[in-house]
């Protein structure tokens, strides 16, 4: 049972969707069925164009660098994926600075506002949605809201690559919105998406940058429901596929289906005495910090055939890290918060009554 935040399980109904022959990418019956996957893209993100990449999420972070940093950016540091873009900044000589805090902590409006203040030449800011490696949600409808009132003209780029697909996403102060495959949409790793406001596609008139990476150039052919380069039609025929199932089921019915199994995960394991780590938790991932968390990783993984994730750097070891994202069924969600107090027994930690389970069926039956 993968249960890890990225990659996903992939359902039987999506790798079937993969497994028939592929098609050509120069031909009509390629765009004919590119054209539907981006329009559900549009809906999805709920942004006015989208541009998708045969990349991971990291493609289409540096593209945002790439493509939107022309002076000096702000960048929101909470984690690895933070730090990320401030790699790929220093990577391209993009002038920025960084707002850093601990892992489970959100970005201070006020420090974004001093900064905004401070630099004046300031025309991006890069944040996270959710940050993964700690399961942190940034209050990035305030963030948005705020950075548009001191200036209209920053672009802000959302990593939503462990958002998107787990909750709605207020994108109206947004202007670029990343996704990845692996996460929420339930597909191998390899697409990146990136949704676009009108005032992110006038920005590309003006200014764009790299090749392979070049927003203006891959935007101008996706809107013949084409691409640039050689296009990854498998991937592609799968994300049709997924869309549409998720569409027919109803994106605002997923998003409160993932948000009910999240908090009842969260509850049912506070009930067994185990600290939630981060501040404000996204619903994509319950993170728990224990000093045990090696120890109850390998025995979820060797007596119950559960795989979820670890923490990194300063946090290997300290935390553990559920996914709720996609399709995951209520069955596993009860399946591995009893597997963890049946770990919490066989350490001595707690003595095992089925509290987890009767928690879980409390919150979400």
């Amino acid at each position: 049972m993968l249960l890890t935040p990225g990659p996903t399980a992939v359902p039987e109904f999506i790798r079937k969707s993969m497994a028939n022959e592929t098609i050509h990418h120069r031909t009509k019956e390629f765009e004919n069925l590119f054209k539907n996957t981006r329009e559900l893209l549009k809906k999805l993100l709920n942004m006015q164009e989208v541009v998708v990449f045969a990349t991971t999420g990291t493609g289409a972070m540096e593209a945002a660098v790439l493509n939107f940093c022309k002076k000096k950016a702000v960048v929101i540091n909470s984690g690895k994926f933070g730090e990320r873009f401030s790699k790929i900044c220093q990577a391209h000589n993009k002038p920025f600075v960084e707002l850093k805090q601990q892992w489970h902590t959100p970005v201070c409006l006020e420090d974004i506002k001093d900064s905004l203040n401070q630099h004046k030449d300031i025309d991006t800011i890069f944040l996270q949605i959710c940050e993964s490696s700690g399961g942190l949600r940034h209050p990035v409808e305030s963030i948005t809201k705020l950075v548009k009132s001191i200036n209209k003209d920053i672009i802000i780029v959302a990593d939503g690559i462990t958002a998107v697909g787990v909750e709605h996403i207020n994108t109206t102060n947004i202007d670029v919105l990343i996704a990845g495959s692996q996460k929420a949409l339930m597909l191998p790793p390899g697409l990146s998406i990136v949704g676009l406001s009108s005032q992110a596609i006038n920005s590309l008139q003006s200014f764009s940058a790299g090749y392979y990476l070049n927003l203006k150039v891959e935007l101008d052919k996706q809107k013949q429901n084409t691409t640039a380069y050689t296009a990854p039609t498998t991937l592609i025929i799968g994300l049709q596929k997924v869309l549409q199932t998720m569409d027919d089921i109803g994106f605002d019915k997923i998003y409160k289906d993932t948000k009910k199994r999240a908090a009842a995960t969260r509850k049912s394991l506070e009930a067994l005495g185990m600290k939630i780590y981060p501040k404000a938790p996204s619903d994509a991932m319950t993170t728990i910090y224990h000093e045990q968390s090696t120890l109850i990783r390998d025995m979820l993984k060797n007596s119950f055939d559960i795989n979820i994730a670890g923490g990194q750097d300063h946090l290997k070891g300290k935390i553990f890290r559920i996914n709720h994202m996609g399709f995951v069924k209520n069955y596993e969600a009860f399946w591995v918060v009893n597997a963890i107090e049946l770990c919490l027994d066989k350490l001595g930690l707690r003595q095992f009554d089925s509290t987890a389970n009767q928690i879980m069926a409390k919150e979400m039956l």
